[in-house]
């Protein structure tokens, strides 16, 4: 009672209503290769769409893994995804001193000491090829080695003949796509790669000064990016009539020569790749034709290449060239200066850019040309603000909004600063550049995919950093095939290393794994005596489940039918029952076993082959016609006898450890005295009776007293509760007796004895 001087009343509360929480068990988690999306970083998805847009679509390297998470996703709505990619091991770079004929680069064996024939292989690609002049041609993923001191190049043939340095790598490390300055050289890959918005603020500020832009996340998808910037109304459009005599359009070419150039390097500086002339005049006919390349064959000749031929109805010549930004219709008026500018008495400065980023070669849309994201008026003031008080400031634009590009570095012609001080851009044309450089850091033939992948599912191993219950395995890459009884290495090994490693050690959580494909397609008559095998050389554990294969399914992203696992499936059936039943309720049969997606089976078990199956723990996977496909098991991997070899029994007790242990959370710097031992006994038995009364027990038994409570374990200032249940079991095996009786026979006279 509180201390009071005089009488009165003094009011205090004692809350006796608190209850168990209520606690997840259907977040799901999956860790593997995706052609997008940041590295090493937790991302939680609700739905197929959702995936697609932050990790891309899947490819013929990560569809068993891709389809895994998306399998899940059409059952549940909550996975933690983490993208595994090699991003800091350091890429084996080979130089050659090589010679040019044609499309063919000779390598000089004479002064290299290399064996040409042992390093190189067509799993390789050429980094960087130069000459003295410092020419890029940027990644060569498309070569086939002649002989051994021949190298034939699908494209990019030298622009001088003589002696060139070819870099070779091969495509063990992710690298994000970058846009360059111009005649810009990326020396080191790797300190350019960004894995994530963590890793791009550690970076900030570091990045080479030849890259201006990188893309978001590593991978070769990034390639396809293009990024247009237009930074001044002269940028915008503008009327180039100096440094040309004439410039020459004739009917069906689609070559345009500029003649007498007086200053090449200037003249050109007014163009860019990609830009819109205005040719024609009045008496003829106006169009505009897009530049698709600049070259200068003389000194004093400038030659302009047009996406397609000319559709003018005559030849002519003229002195004067309107020029247009290629984004003129999506951005309606040029870049000049912004309100927040002005309102700092900077009224001089033409401080606003437009930026559009291009899809350019499809991969992210699956239509090249397609326009991914417009930024109009943005500032290059940093402390700029929109007139809703939004920052407008375009690098923290950008960084913060775009789905695909990092600013690194601004370019010269105008730097940022404030709005009192920030400068006027001086570049009078637009910067286009393509994406360069991405490379996906995996390798299809190389087991480093099983230590990649596995420090992916690190991202899940505390329980206090991230609440999950259900672990879906990512198929590693195909690799080493040399494990105990033929299966691939990495497989089995990235089963077993998220057992130990995710599920053992949090026990809140299962792990869901698939065999690999051909233990079972095409296996002609060995399909149970693989997936045996296979089951030997995976833990017992009751953490874990284990299914029967492969079905088919439509890949609407490529238009093809593709093979994937069904643990996701499997995984998703759980996920599903928590949502129309509870944890405790068995995932599998006619009544929430039912697979989706499934034109048919890689193997379809029949019962005598089931009955190997579940003897060894394995759940088959049956299609049964007309009455779909249904996950025919609900074993967990614990070899020995007992009830945690139940999924719904393991399942039951995750769900009742996790929400017992939070609500004892609450005792904890309490007195271990009657009162606490009774409180800890009320808020439990409510909490048991309920499950109980939800079919998940038979009955219970909680002891919290001195029994278990004693003076020795009160002075070490511990707390026991122990906690008694009896869990309900699933039907897994029906008997039906059927018995013929005599007419004259009374039912009283048969019940019983037979």
């Amino acid at each position: 009672m509180a201390f009071q001087l005089s009488p009165g009343v003094n009011v205090t509360e004692i809350d006796l209503t608190t209850v168990v929480p209520a606690v997840s068990t259907s977040d799901g988690a999956i860790a593997g290769i995706f052609r997008w999306g940041p590295v090493g970083e937790r991302i939680l998805v609700d739905s197929e769409n959702i995936l697609a847009k932050r990790f891309g679509n899947p490819s013929n390297l990560n569809a068993e893994t891709w389809f895994s998470a998306a399998n899940f996703l059409g059952y549940g709505n909550r996975l933690n995804v983490v993208r595994a990619a090699n991003t800091s091991g350091s890429t084996p770079f080979i130089t050659f001193e090589a010679v040019e004929d044609s499309n063919t680069l000779v390598i000089n064996t004479a002064a290299s000491a290399i064996d040409n024939t042992s390093v190189l292989s067509e799993d390789m690609y050429i980094y960087q090829i130069s000459n003295s002049a410092v020419y890029t041609a940027g990644l060569e993923t498309s070569f086939t080695i002649v002989n051994s001191t021949a190298i034939q190049l699908s494209s990019n043939a030298m622009a001088d003949d003589g002696a060139v340095n070819l870099y070779f790598a091969r495509p063990q490390t992710a690298y994000s796509a970058v846009a360059l300055a111009d005649g810009g050289v990326v020396a080191n890959l790797v300190n350019q790669t960004v894995k994530n918005q963590n890793d791009y603020i550690s970076k900030d500020g570091d990045f080479d000064p030849d890259i201006y832009y990188i893309a978001k996340y590593p991978g070769a998808i990034g390639n396809s990016l293009r990024i247009s910037v237009c930074d001044s109304s002269s940028a915008y459009t503008s009327i180039v009539n100096t440094g040309f005599d004439k410039l020459s359009f004739e009917i069906g070419n689609n070559v345009a020569v500029a003649n007498g150039v007086a200053s090449v390097s200037t003249f050109m500086d007014e163009f860019s790749v990609y830009d819109n002339i205005l040719a024609g005049n009045s008496s003829i006919d106006f169009q505009y034709l897009r530049i698709t390349e600049i070259s200068s064959p003389s000194a004093n000749v400038v030659h302009f290449t047009f996406e397609d031929p000319y559709r003018l109805h005559t030849n002519f010549v003229t002195d004067s060239i309107n020029r247009y930004w290629e984004f003129q219709n999506v951005v309606d008026s040029a870049p000049g200066q912004s309100d927040y500018v002005a309102n700092h008495g900077n009224t001089s400065a033409m401080d606003e850019m437009h930026v559009v980023v291009v899809d350019d070669m499809g991969s992210f849309t699956g239509t090249p040309g397609t326009i991914l994201e417009v930024y109009k008026g943005l500032s290059r003031a940093t402390d700029a603000k929109n007139n809703d008080n939004t920052g407008n400031y375009y690098k923290d634009v950008i960084n913060q909004g775009s789905s695909y590009i990092w600013w690194a570095n601004d370019r010269g012609v105008a730097p940022s600063a404030n709005a009192e001080n920030v400068a006027s851009s001086s570049d009078v044309s637009p910067y286009n550049a393509s994406f360069v450089y991405g490379a996906d850091g995996y390798d299809e033939a190389n087991t480093s995919a099983f230590s990649v992948i596995a420090a992916g599912y690190n991202m899940f191993a505390s329980a206090e950093d991230v609440d999950i219950s259900l672990v879906i395995q990512g198929k590693p890459l195909a690799g080493n095939t040399s494990g105990p009884n033929g299966e691939s290495i990495s497989d089995f090994q990235l089963a077993n290393y998220i057992i130990d490693n995710i599920c053992e050690i949090r026990k809140d959580c299962v792990a869901f794994i698939s065999p690999p494909k051909y233990l079972t397609y095409n296996a002609f008559g060995t399909e149970a005596t693989n997936l045996v095998a296979y089951r030997g050389v995976v833990r017992s554990t009751s953490y874990a489940v284990l299914d029967s294969g492969y079905k088919q399914m439509y890949d609407r992203y490529n238009d093809v039918y593709r093979w994937v696992p069904m643990n996701g499936d499997i995984a998703g059936l759980c996920a599903r029952t928590d949502q129309t039943n509870d944890a405790w309720y068995s995932p599998a049969g006619y009544n929430r076993g039912q697979i989706k997606n499934v034109v048919k089976l890689a193997w379809n078990p029949r019962k005598s082959e089931r009955d190997i199956l579940y003897s060894n723990g394995i759940n088959p996977v049956v299609t049964f016609p007309g009455q779909g496909t249904i996950l025919y098991g609900d074993k967990t991997l614990l070899a020995k006898p007992s009830a945690f070899d139940r999924i719904n029994v393991r399942r039951l007790f995750i769900v009742l450890e996790k929400a017992i242990s939070t609500a004892a959370k609450y005792s904890l710097f309490e007195f271990n005295d009657t009162f606490t031992r009774s409180q800890f006994k009320n808020l439990i038995n409510p909490y048991l009776r309920l499950v109980q009364g939800r079919r998940g027990i038979t009955d219970f038994l909680v002891v919290c007293d001195e029994t278990n409570n004693t003076p020795q374990i009160i002075d070490t200032n511990q707390f026991v509760g122990d906690i008694y249940i009896k869990p309900a079991r699933s039907i897994n095996f029906i008997q039906l007796n059927f018995v013929a009786v005599a007419t004259g026979v009374q039912f009283s006279e048969v019940v019983g004895k037979f």
